[in-house]
């Protein structure tokens, strides 16, 4: 025979406190927190893994994308992983286990991420490969970042150009000392903008009219691990010493805003910067804040400027598309292998900015004139 059991009313009212209490546990969200959120669509949670708060532009870029999720109708859940492989892995787990249905990941390094995602894709979980390529798996969804190709060539054309050879074509029989430096060897936007500025510089250093000093001229001598300033400082350092005592360098390629500051501060503890001795060209990407400040003050030459608020938006129509069963729209189809698969891509133009079209930044609103004065 069932026995049944009957609450009493004190007892009643204690379970039904809890289950209210759980049931709004359950509800509560902020940015970065932890609500379970099993279906896709409309008020499902976006989880956005980005590598590193020591870069300007990742900050921007995770907090833009936040914005604009929220915007369109979604929760997110915004980590940073402090260029650790290991806690951007953790970092997406729990985004999994949460059971966030759309993951946005920036790789700090782009084929680490292999087991973590196919458990994503095991859970229902679509991704998006973010400015970096994720390698090494087919369970990636798409890809959103500029042409990255074309980023190299703008460095490397700004080199050129700003060194006069385009006008001599070399017939003067000068010759200009240049350095070459590369992103991080474990992301795969390196190898696009160092084919991007070769494609433009190596004909010019075939024909003798560039010539790099340290002789250092493939890609795996020039790599700088984790974008990190400070490696490109001590590497230029030891260029200067090693093989600049009695010459100058007249032009430096570099891919980002962050190693350009420290190339620039090495040739500053050598002597560089004064009337007798200028900075050489500089080239840099991102157009961050202290770099478009080093470019006015006649330190940095050039940047790249990619708007990132535009980058966030196309992640997040991809993303809208994604989580409501439709087809994002693509713009490149064919280009970005990631070793597993050819990635559907969408692309956005960066554009070359120095000091005659540096006010482009507060026409767009990117800066106000307050921060750059």
């Amino acid at each position: 025979m069932r026995t049944r059991t009957h609450l009493t009313p004190a007892v009643a009212a204690v379970t039904a406190t809890l289950l209210v209490g759980l049931l709004t546990a359950c509800g509560q969200e902020a940015r970065g927190g932890s609500r379970y959120q099993p279906d896709a669509g409309k008020g499902s949670t976006v989880g956005i893994a980005m590598p590193t708060k020591s870069s300007e532009r990742w900050i921007t870029d995770g907090q833009n994308m936040a914005e604009q999720f929220e915007a369109a109708g979604y929760r997110t859940d915004l980590q940073y992983g402090d260029n650790k492989v290991e806690n951007q892995v953790a970092q997406i787990e729990n985004m999994i286990t949460k059971g966030h249905r759309l993951l946005v990941v920036a790789p700090i390094d782009g084929s680490a991420l292999t087991d973590v995602l196919r458990r994503a894709h095991e859970s229902g979980a679509k991704v998006i490969s973010y400015d970096r390529l994720v390698l090494g798996t087919e369970h990636v969804d798409a890809y959103a970042s500029f042409d990255n190709e074309r980023v190299g060539e703008l460095q490397g054309g700004y080199l050129v150009e700003a060194l006069g050879l385009d006008e001599e074509s070399g017939e003067s029989g000068e010759t200009y000392s240049v350095e070459l430096f590369a992103g991080s060897p474990d992301d795969n936007n390196t190898r696009y903008f160092w084919d991007g500025a070769m494609n433009v510089l190596e004909p010019h250093i075939e024909a003798g009219h560039l010539v790099v000093g340290s002789g250092q001229t493939r890609m795996s001598q020039a790599t700088t691990l984790r974008w990190d300033g400070g490696t490109a400082q001590k590497r230029m350092d030891d260029l200067i010493s090693r093989h600049y005592g009695s010459t100058t360098v007249d032009g430096v390629l570099s891919p980002y805003d962050g190693i350009s500051i420290g190339v620039i501060s090495a040739l500053r503890s050598a002597g560089y910067g004064t009337e007798a001795r200028p900075y050489p060209v500089v080239t840099g990407q991102d157009a961050e804040l202290a770099s478009i400040k080093s470019i006015l003050a006649e330190g940095q030459t050039q940047t790249v400027f990619k708007d990132t608020r535009k980058l966030a938006e196309q992640a997040v129509l991809m993303g809208d598309a994604l989580l409501n069963d439709e087809e994002p729209e693509f713009n490149n189809t064919t280009d970005y292998d990631n070793g597993e698969k050819v990635v559907p891509a969408y692309l956005l133009e960066p554009v070359s900015v120095d000091a005659s079209n540096v006010d482009l930044l507060v026409e767009e609103g990117y800066y106000s004139a307050e921060q750059l004065s």
